[in-house]
């Protein structure tokens, strides 16, 4: 929520405060001003003293709107709320707005008018009744966006004007908001995938401290720990208590893969491989968060969110939120790339262990193909999933090319899947699922099944 004191009814003093008061003049001020200046013309040029006085009120009517428009002093404060801050694709968001009028004197009728962009719908306009001294208004308006994206709103304008009409003055609040609109999720179900290294089934590993006399790993000791697992041999070694470590649980890892490069895609829009591909991937990455997986995105670039903790992977549980909100973030923004290739991508997957590999690709050739190949030997499983994006223009049948490159992961054992225009995610999750090797028949994917 953003708050903001002010504008005041006068901004500045001198001269340049009321010419900007005089440009405020409405169509009814200006016509009442020439009517007036005409009339005092015409009645000097026939000696019409009546028709002076007609033609003065006439002008100076306007004039004193202006004036006393121009030295109004009451102050008004202005706050925007979102709820919710980060919405879906199609998903509409809430922004509540409150005025509240800090000053001694009430207000006349306040016109509100809020900035958006186009996407996010038509403009909102208010009009308040007058507000009493330390009396306060609240309004609402919606907003929803068919694309994805960091949209600001703001800032809030203040529309005075005086009992006449003759005069209309706008003032600014300094404020903005951001409303972030992160792609459509799908809800995947949990199933089984060939490839996957046990113990990956639940989302976690274990890993087993060597227990012997000379290979045991000890650590300092801690309050609270079982006296029955200090190491004396290491506690005289290093002069202080020293115990043995317990089996740690480990947070099984899962990298979520988006292929971005510009000229692995066509067509733009919401219906668009490359926003299904983006979807996707925000599907893949909250299914694996919920069944407790430490996740990171990695984009052919070579950028990897969340960047932080254990190389680069979403940490404890704790901060699953955040680093799901952060993953979304970055997903709401991210848009093709001027990379010819996914050698970047590659590299990061060089260190091994990386646990599941979740990949998203758009068209790519057999260059591309044998090195995605080879990302496929660093990872306990891997599944990718092709876009076509042709038959996506088309609404054709998938290219001959693709099926070849679905054979040449195949190979190197990925779970390779084509996805025809407006596949559903789920149906093809559960088809990955489907396709395990027997060597991992006891093993899970995202959770038991």
């Amino acid at each position: 929520m953003t708050t903001a004191a002010g504008p005041e009814g006068q901004q500045g003093d001198g001269q340049g405060g009321l010419w900007a008061a005089l440009g405020g003049l409405t169509t009814r001020g200006r016509s009442f001003l020439a009517a007036g200046i005409a009339a005092a013309i015409c009645a000097y040029v026939l000696g019409q003293g009546d028709l002076l006085r007609v033609g003065l009120l006439l002008a100076v009517l306007p004039l004193i709107c202006v004036g006393v428009l121009h030295r109004t002093r009451y102050r008004v404060a202005g706050s925007r709320r979102l709820s919710p801050q980060r919405v879906a694709v199609g998903s509409e968001a809430r922004v509540h707005l409150r005025m509240e009028n800090v000053s001694k004197l009430p207000t006349g009728l306040l016109m509100l008018q809020d900035h958006v962009p186009y996407m996010l719908g038509p403009r909102p306009r208010f009009v308040l009744d007058r507000v009493e001294a330390g009396g306060r208004r609240e309004v609402s308006y919606r907003v929803r966006s068919d694309l994805r994206g960091r949209f600001p709103l703001g800032p809030l304008q203040l529309r005075l004007n005086d009992p006449f009409g003759m005069c209309e003055l706008t003032r600014s609040f300094s404020a903005h908001d951001m409303l972030t609109v992160v792609p459509r999720t799908e809800p995947l179900p949990p199933v089984r995938l060939a490839g996957e290294a046990a113990g990956y089934g639940d989302g976690r590993q274990r890993s087993l401290a060597l227990s012997g006399d000379d290979d045991v790993i000890p650590r300092t000791y801690r309050h609270g720990d079982d006296l029955r697992r200090v190491h004396w041999r290491s506690t005289a070694r290093y002069g202080e208590l020293m115990v043995r470590r317990e089996e740690q649980p480990q947070r099984a890892r899962c990298t979520v893969l988006l292929d971005t490069r510009a000229l692995a895609y066509q067509g733009a829009g919401p219906d668009s491989a490359f926003e299904w591909a983006v979807s996707g991937a925000a599907s893949a990455l909250v299914h694996m968060l919920e069944r407790g997986y430490s996740v990171r995105l990695l984009t052919d670039t070579g950028t990897a969110v969340p960047g932080d903790g254990a190389e680069g992977f979403a940490g404890t549980s704790q901060d699953s939120a955040e680093a799901a909100g952060l993953m979304m973030d970055t997903l709401a923004v991210v848009d093709h790339s001027d990379g010819a290739g996914i050698s970047r991508a590659h590299d990061v997957l060089r260190g091994g262990n990386e646990g599941l590999l979740v990949a998203f690709f758009g068209d790519i050739d057999e260059e591309q193909a044998a090195l995605a190949a080879r990302m496929r030997q660093r990872s306990g499983a891997a599944v990718a999933f092709l876009l076509d994006s042709g038959s996506w223009l088309t609404g054709g049948a998938v290219a001959g090319a693709v099926e070849e490159r679905l054979r040449q992961l195949r190979e190197a054992g990925w779970t390779a899947l084509a996805v025809p225009p407006g596949a559903a995610l789920a149906e093809l999750w559960q088809q990955a699922g489907g396709m395990r090797a027997e060597s991992t028949a006891g093993d899970t994917w995202g959770g038991r099944s």
